[in-house]
């Protein structure tokens, strides 16, 4: 892969991780239109593994949220009188989910790796997906902060959060929308969003540098130096991004991203039509 192609990849990367719009299907359309193989073992592993540099920036730019709930964390599983604490429990949310995903990715790792690297797969998932958020920010009573959060609310949000191993639905979309339609107010639930999805995409990130580092480095893939160049741009693409997330929610719907999922979908569909692009 060109250095510059990398760039361009860091950046779809970093800004779409967070927002609701599927990182993956906008990734495995720009990858389309680069003019690579987008069922390839080496692209795979790369699109995923690119996805660690902007999990870093959440773990920078939540740094302090992550030192708070895990503190809490450990002084409750040593002292039962510390289980009281909020974030106690939130600590349990999010490993209770991150374990449901991780099961369920595991379990599905070569159909979705597999039939699903499809663009008509993607117009699919953006176009079903959208009516799950609006429902979500419309009906969503949004009257629960984050003090509310149970691990029972981790392990739904765990298995809503798995749907989005289906390339187009979008990991940060399923699990605030499935937050809201649980009662949980925006902010929360697009915090939510990344507690959950730290863990997941590291791990994922992770997992695949191990298990397909030899995909990467063969002769034809697409190489560590552009696996790095497009790991270290969606760092900095992605914290801006987080910043600006979070703001925007606090006094916003997701109306703006719907409507953009919503077209999205139907230019992927005009070109698939047209034959300027292939699905495969």
């Amino acid at each position: 892969m060109d250095w510059w192609a990398s760039i361009i990849l860091g950046i779809v990367e970093g800004v779409t991780e967070f927002l609701p719009i599927s990182s993956t299907g906008h990734l495995t359309v720009t990858e389309k239109l680069l003019g690579l193989p987008i069922d390839s073992p080496s692209v795979t592993a790369y699109t995923a593994i690119i996805q660690v540099g902007a999990m870093i920036a959440s773990i920078v730019y939540f740094r302090s949220d992550i030192l708070r709930i895990a503190t809490a964390w450990l002084a409750g599983v040593r002292d039962a009188a510390k289980r009281s604490d909020p974030d106690y429990n939130l600590g349990w949310a999010v490993i209770g989910g991150f374990a449901v995903t991780a099961v369920i990715a595991l379990a599905l790792k070569d159909l979705v790796e597999g039939p699903f690297r499809n663009l008509w797969a993607i117009v699919a998932s953006l176009l079903a997906w959208s009516v799950v958020m609006w429902a979500g920010d419309r009906f969503g009573k949004q009257n629960r902060g984050e003090h509310t959060i149970t691990w029972k609310d981790g392990l739904i949000l765990g298995a809503i959060q798995s749907i989005s191993l289906v390339p187009g639905v979008s990991r940060s979309g399923a699990t605030i929308s499935g937050a809201l339609l649980l009662g949980i107010d925006r902010v929360t639930a697009t915090r939510m969003s990344f507690f959950l999805g730290i863990p997941t995409l590291v791990a994922a990130g992770g997992f695949q540098a191990v298990t397909q580092a030899s995909d990467i480095a063969a002769p034809g893939g697409v190489g560590w130096g552009a696996t790095l160049i497009g790991t270290v741009v969606s760092f900095f693409v992605a914290y801006a991004s987080i910043a600006w997330l979070l703001k925007y929610v606090a006094s916003n719907n997701f109306t703006l991203f719907i409507v953009y999922r919503i077209l999205v979908a139907l230019l992927i569909a005009a070109l698939l039509w047209q034959g300027t692009i292939t699905a495969v």
